[in-house]
């Protein structure tokens, strides 16, 4: 089975990733060891909390530039959550500077009358990247599990796989683009729909592992 690096900086719920990435058919290794990044055949950022305490505990364990240099080899990368949002540049939510891995910003949802935020529940994606290997064996516009109160937002549009609407706001939910992928939903807390995604990114991983 395929090892896939979780990565371990206190910010996320890591056992139920685990567990689906094992439902998934991989092997998770939680570790914080730029090593063990290196050895892995994929690697899973998840993310739980508040934006500057995230790169603060990555960067404190020296795994800023790891997982640079492992999405620059072209291994597949997966990033959950939080995990997506400090890939990018900047954050509302805080001060310090993102990964810059993509260019962009994480934005606050506007206050509306007849919305809640954080958004949180179930709700629809609307999937702008039909052939990516994200969404194989779904139906179209499946629904996932939110919890969140800020959203990325790419500059270049080619790389968003997936948005969702709560309020009159459409903000992206996913992105892909080669080796590099991330949701805004948590595929673990997802049921079926979140498990078969998971399933799709290892079978990626499968993939690129040599026969």
């Amino acid at each position: 089975m395929p090892v896939i690096a979780v990565v371990d900086y206190e910010m996320g719920n890591l056992h139920s990733v685990c567990k689906g990435l094992e439902k998934a058919g991989a092997t998770p290794n939680v570790t914080y060891s730029a090593k063990e990044l290196e050895r892995a055949d994929a690697i899973v950022l998840p993310g739980v909390g508040a934006f500057d305490p995230a790169v603060q505990h990555l960067r404190s364990r020296g795994l800023e530039q790891p997982i640079k240099d492992a999405i620059a080899s072209g291994k597949p990368f997966l990033g959950i959550c939080l995990g997506l949002q400090i890939l990018f540049e900047s954050s509302a939510e805080g001060i310090q500077p993102g990964l810059g891995i993509i260019k962009g910003k994480v934005r606050r949802f506007r206050p509306e009358p007849d919305i809640t935020i954080p958004h949180m529940g179930w709700n629809q994606l609307q999937v702008t990247q039909p052939k990516s290997l994200l969404w194989e064996h779904l139906p179209s516009d499946p629904w996932v599990y939110f919890v969140h109160s800020y959203y990325v937002d790419p500059i270049e549009d080619q790389i968003r796989a997936a948005t969702v609407t709560h309020g009159t706001q459409t903000v992206t939910a996913a992105i892909a683009h080669e080796n590099l992928m991330a949701v805004q939903f948590h595929p673990e807390k997802s049921s079926n729909i979140g498990l078969q995604i998971l399933s799709n990114f290892v079978a990626q991983v499968r993939e690129k592992i040599p026969a």
